[in-house]
């Protein structure tokens, strides 16, 4: 085994490695090393989850910055990703450069409307692969110094956001050809053809330092597919549940996979309540500390009460409906081992690291719109079932499928157990997927030709596969579009970005959310309202998904409509005329509704109850609807239409606190959210001068605010602070928290002797 004392890396990284206990290399590790990635070729690395990809990236991205002065780039899908990756490379900042200065570390995940000069100071900079296309639109002078780029979960280059990462990198290869490329992924079955295309070596192997048998259970017997087999103790009538209290019992952790965040919910709960039984007090006492932290963070929901419950005897659900903050304290007492069964939707398996024992696909089916249910790709079931082992805590893992009969279990076997991945294939010819990058590529000066269009795209995983003259007609269609709207002119052979073409490309908007936006702002509207934007930018594309309104509340909207026809920018569509448009049309006007609630400050339980949209969802759209409304603010500058931007400005904030109007002056300081900002204005302080005004004694007493709030309050407004009047209110707050606690406080298991 190589081991790490002798590798050609700077000795200080060395010296991390060993001290973290790291000491020889996995095999496919070896392998990359052996096959040069250290000596700067390029490497498409295939193997499973927990076999040390990260490890070879950290290697690869120290030695380029502390030993050659270059720069690295790490591009991710997720920020969630990203800020695992981040936290990965700090472990190693600080330490000294060949050429003066240390290691710098950077995470970029927001703001698609800048260049972001100061990530030109830092060495290596963590990236999702949305803002690293941003950048480039930009032109970004310091990209330019990228030595390296490690692209993770390659895989995604099939996905609906392949396109992006796929424009990327054949962006970072034409602008700088001698760049070292590090691509990685549990799963390609295809890794030579993406190896080619990036010319690039390949490692890929099946190869994990924790064995992975796969299975399927059937009436409480489990079938591998070596043809061993074993019978569950009966612990729970439901074998999803069953099979993770198996689990449990023998010291492991379980995840369960599910189809749905309604059904991660149901089994959750009915997992917890399984569970509680067999767990220690001690440790049923650390679950109710995780639960009382999810508590604490952000706004009382049904949905935060119920992960709460279901934590404290030892189990949750995880799935894009629940805030950021709950997925966070979730995947933590996880990794502690605190929590010992996660029920989750599939977004888990392309998320965080999460290892469990066993994996349990409790469904091999997902709901598609217009086809019902069914069965996910074989790709999908091997990034859930390569979660199963977790490294330094057990010898294997084991990923089961559940059947329902006898056929079902071998058809499960030979699909899925015994099946290889989908080769991977290039998303980027559709004409959603090629608007936006098309005019990138003009605004930001790359291409100034259809036939410099084409040798562009001729480099990209696309035309890999495919004739790249097979884009031409797409190219020109687009071309046209681009042209009919004003984004680009034709001068001569050469195509030029107009202005607003150019604000359209760095806004980072699809082009034809740009459209409706600006037709949107044109058209003359008997009555504007706040609801004529937030409906407006609700119908671009870049909402999308928009909330669809559920049976029972399809007359609520449809009422909703009828009765604010006036204030709406665009056509609306009859039902009569195209039905699938028309109910696109009644998701828009929910998901305007939606914003209308959070802005008239309705909490996230009101709209959980009334529209069902849980906390991660609004998150998204609010996020979203943040960046659209900022990208019509810009957009109304450059079309000069009059009296908008402060408009557009102030409904935006508005957006982005969920607040009404009054309260913006108290909620744009910092730590005072929507809900201390309602409870200061209430109490009769409405201003800056009357927060500037007001004697911190009274302002300690106001509740959600306390010492420490007020004094930041103070400093913030101009106001003076008393150091020790401050001490001496500190000090009785302190005593108050420290009494409250005692009196709360859980007796002992047993009393003293």
């Amino acid at each position: 085994m190589l081991r790490v004392e002798s590798l050609d890396v700077p000795r200080e990284v060395r010296e991390v490695l060993i001290k973290e206990g790291i000491e020889t290399l996995y095999p496919p590790q070896e392998e990359a090393i052996r096959v040069g990635v250290l000596k700067g070729r390029s490497l498409v690395m295939a193997t499973p989850t927990a076999s040390g990809k990260t490890l070879v990236a950290v290697l690869c991205a120290l030695k380029h910055v502390i030993e050659e002065g270059g720069k690295v780039l790490y591009l991710t899908p997720l920020r969630a990703l990203a800020w695992e990756k981040y936290e990965e490379f700090l472990r190693f900042s600080g330490i000294e450069k060949r050429n003066g200065g240390r290691v710098s570390v950077a995470l970029s995940t927001g703001d698609y409307d800048s260049s972001n000069p100061r990530l030109g100071r830092y060495d290596i900079i963590v990236t999702t692969n949305e803002k690293c296309d941003s950048l480039l639109r930009h032109r970004a002078p310091w990209i330019s110094e990228v030595t390296l780029v490690v692209a993770d979960e390659v895989h995604l280059i099939g996905s609906d956001r392949g396109p992006t990462l796929e424009v990327v990198l054949a962006r970072l290869r034409q602008m700088r050809p001698d760049l070292q490329v590090l691509a990685l992924s549990a799963t390609i079955r295809n890794a030579e053809e993406v190896a080619e295309w990036l010319g690039a070596e390949v490692v890929s192997t099946e190869w994990r330092p924790v064995e992975l048998r796969e299975g399927v259970y059937y009436r409480d017997v489990v079938i591998f597919r070596d043809g061993s087999s074993y019978r569950l103790k009966p612990m729970h009538g439901k074998a999803p549940i069953n099979l993770a209290l198996n689990a449990v019992a023998s010291g492991g952790q379980a995840l369960i996979f599910v189809e749905s965040r309604r059904r991660a919910m149901s089994m959750a709960r009915e997992t917890a309540e399984a569970l509680k039984d067999l767990l220690p007090r001690r440790q049923l006492r650390a679950l109710r500390r995780v639960a009382d932290e999810v508590l604490i963070h952000g706004e009382r929901t049904s949905i935060g009460d119920l992960l709460a419950s279901c934590i404290s005897m030892g189990a949750a659900f995880h799935h894009a409906g629940l805030r950021a903050e709950h997925r966070r304290i979730v995947e933590e007492a996880f990794r502690e081992g605190k929590i010992k069964v996660i029920a989750a939707t599939p977004t888990l398996a392309a998320g965080v690291n999460l290892p469990a024992r066993l994996v349990v696909i409790a469904n091999y089916r997902r709901f598609v719109p217009g086809y019902g249910m069914y069965p996910i790709s074989v790709m999908e079931y091997k990034q859930m079932s390569g979660r199963a082992g977790r490294p330094q805590y057990d010898k294997f893992g084991e990923a089961i499928l559940i059947a329902e009969s006898s056929e079902e279990q071998d058809y499960l076997m030979e699909s899925y157990v015994l099946s290889k991945p989908e080769r991977l294939y290039s998303r980027l010819a559709s004409e959603a997927a090629l608007r936006g990058h098309v005019l990138a590529a003009v605004a930001s000066d790359y291409a100034h030709s259809e036939a410099g269009l084409l040798d562009f795209f001729s480099r990209t995983f696309y035309a890999y596969h495919y004739d790249p003259r097979g884009l031409r007609e797409t190219i020109g269609s687009m071309l046209r579009f681009l042209s009919k709207e004003d984004m680009i002119r034709l001068e001569g052979e050469y195509l030029y970005a107009t202005e607003f073409g150019r604000r359209v490309s760095e806004l980072y908007i699809d082009p034809l959310s740009a459209v409706i936006l600006r037709d949107g702002l044109r058209r003359r509207v008997e009555r504007p309202t706040d609801l004529t934007y937030l409906h407006l930018i609700c119908h671009t594309p870049d909402m999308s998904p928009v909330l669809r309104p559920r049976r029972n509340e399809l007359v609520e909207v449809e009422v909703f409509l009828e009765e604010h026809r006036d204030e709406l920018a665009c056509r609306i569509p009859q039902p009569w005329e195209d039905e699938v448009e028309y109910e696109q049309f009644l998701g828009e006007v929910k998901t305007a509704m939606v914003l209308m609630g959070w802005i008239e400050e309705l909490s996230e339980n009101d709209l959980l109850e009334r529209f069902n949209v849980q906390p991660g969802d609004r998150f998204r759209i609010v996020q979203n609807a943040e960046w659209l409304l900022y990208a019509a603010q810009e957009l109304a500058a450059i079309l000069k239409i009059r009296g908008l931007r402060g408009r557009l400005s102030r409904l935006r904030d508005r957006v982005k606190y969920g607040v009404k109007e009054e309260l913006l002056p108290l909620v744009r300081l910092r730590g005072i959210g929507r809900v201390r900002a309602r409870v200061l204005y209430n109490s009769g302080l409405r201003t800056l001068e009357d927060l500037k005004r007001v004697p911190l004694r009274r302002l300690v007493e106001i509740p959600l605010i306390g010492a420490g709030m007020a004094k930041r309050i103070k400093e913030q407004v101009g106001g003076v602070v008393e150091e020790e009047e401050w001490r001496r209110l500190s000090e009785r707050e302190a005593e108050q928290r420290a009494l409250t606690e005692f009196i709360e406080e859980e007796p002992p298991e047993e009393p003293p002797h």
